[in-house]
Formats: C-alpha cells, structure tokens, sequence
C-alpha cells in the first residue's frame, strides 16, 4: 500500500533523488573484492515514507527488498548529508517563488504528543498523567505552511520555546517590514512581549482571562497544520528516542505539506507536463 498517491511521490523522490551523492553498485573496499549490490535509494525511501506515514516499526514494514537495519542505516547516512532539511528548505523556496509566502501574519502554537519510547526529547506530560511524551513548538505563515520548529519535551512550557522558533525566521531570506505575531493565551507573559519587541515583531496575544475562538487572530491555521503533522502516526505516536531523527521526520512531513499544497493551488494557475488530471 503506498504512503502517498503518485502525483505527489513522484515529484517529490525527483527532488530528493538529486540530492543525493553519486554510490556505486558495489563496494570497492570490500577486503574480498566482492559485496552485495547495494539496495536501491528509491526502496529505502519509499520505506522510510511507510515508517512516517503509518508509524510501524522499521521491522514490521521491513521485506525481502530492504531490511530494518539497512532503513535506519540509509536514515542516518541522509541525515548526517543534511539531505531531509534541504529538502525541506528547496520545497518551501519554490512554493513562496511559484505561489507566495503570506509572512505578514505568522502563528506559533505547541502541540503534546505520545512519546512512549521516551528518548532525549520526551518527558513527563501535563495532560496525559505524566506519561511520557513531547512537546512541538511549531511556526506557520498565514495560509498554514510550516515554516520550521523546535521539539522539547511534553514538560516545557510554550512560551519558552518562542525565542527558538522565531529563530527559524533567518532561514527565510529577506522578510516583510511588518510581521504580526498570533499567539493564544499560553504565551500571555511580559517576557514573551519582552522577546517579541526586542525582534521587532508585532504581536495579537489572546488574554488568560478572555476566551477566544481557536479562528482568532488567524490562530486557526497552525492548529490545522497540527492536524496535518498529526496524521502522520509517526509523529502523534513516536518511539524515537534521538531528537536528530525527529527533526529528520519532521522535515520531511513539513515537506510534504507544504509539496501538496503546492501541487493543489498551482493546478489552478499553472500548466505542466504530469499535471494531474483533476485537481487533486
């Protein structure tokens, strides 16, 4: 069963494919002069969305075309390349030069899932009877497309990740001169205003003691982008324990949302050979 429909696979691996360093077949260092073929990049790939996509163990989705071992084998060898946070960065700049990124309004918000493997980024969560979990500190631009984040465990509060997420904002070139600032009534501190001033961002902070609809102040759209990255089983239920492979897998479901928005709204403005037949 396959993780992802083909008109977003396929372009997606082309991009990925390209940034990948040139293997041979064999090894060549081998002591005997011979060695198995090495396993193609696309399988392990294709398992790796399996892993993201399903959240199964690297041994359940594991067959006779690839082994666990050789999944999180080729997972660090890409990781260690950077190859999961280019991506990631090559896909976000297409998408703000093919349809634009809305960074006048940005919203930052967390968001606690399961981390029963606990690991360097889990601890004791406040909602769930301490078990263990973490937290996503997550920053989107106005439509909902993530535009980076930082994973700490489930027992940190928000308004102290703030300062690290908008850190992520150098990575996106030149910026508007006006950037709002949405924010919900967990960051309601004067050191969260103390942060937002020093960087010279406005900000719309909904009061502890008003209640506001999760729409206002265009807070609506990062709790959508929670949905998404939820409903990748990797992410909503996680077993890793290293926070480098979270990044990873974070990266690459921030590139994927942000491919399949892409691919929806420019079928309505533009042309191309492998367009979609409907708008998907």
């Amino acid at each position: 069963m396959p993780a992802l429909p083909s008109w977003l696979i396929e372009p997606l691996w082309d991009q990925f494919a390209t940034l990948l360093p040139a293997r041979p077949m064999f090894d060549s260092t081998h002591p005997l002069g011979c060695h198995r073929c090495r396993i193609p990049d696309r399988i392990v790939f294709d398992k790796l969305l399996q892993v993201l996509r399903f959240g199964c163990a690297y041994q359940e989705i594991a067959d006779t075309t690839c082994s666990a071992t050789t999944i999180r084998n080729r997972r660090d060898e890409w990781m260690a390349l950077g190859i999961f946070e280019d991506l990631r960065h090559i896909v976000l700049l297409v998408y703000d030069r093919m349809v634009g990124l809305l960074l006048e309004d940005i919203a930052i918000d967390g968001c606690l899932t399961k981390a029963p493997g606990g690991g360097e980024c889990a601890g004791p969560s406040p909602v769930d009877r301490h078990k263990q979990g973490k937290r996503r500190s997550s920053m989107v631009e106005g439509y909902g497309i993530p535009l980076g984040g930082v994973s700490a465990p489930a027992n940190q509060q928000d308004c102290t990740l703030l300062a690290p997420t908008l850190d992520k904002l150098h990575d996106l070139g030149p910026l508007p001169e006006q950037i709002t600032v949405h924010l919900d009534a967990g960051y309601d501190y004067h050191t969260t205003r103390a942060v937002l001033d020093h960087r010279g961002l406005h900000h719309k902070i909904s009061r502890k003691t008003t209640r506001a609809p999760s729409y206002a102040h265009h807070r609506w759209h990062v709790e959508r982008t929670h949905a998404w990255h939820n409903a990748f089983k990797r992410l909503s239920r996680c077993y890793e324990r290293r926070t480098t492979v979270i990044n990873a897998f974070y990266d690459l479901a921030d590139t994927i949302i942000t491919l399949r928005t892409l691919i929806r709204r420019a079928w309505r403005l533009y042309r191309w050979d492998t367009r979609p037949a409907r708008q998907p």
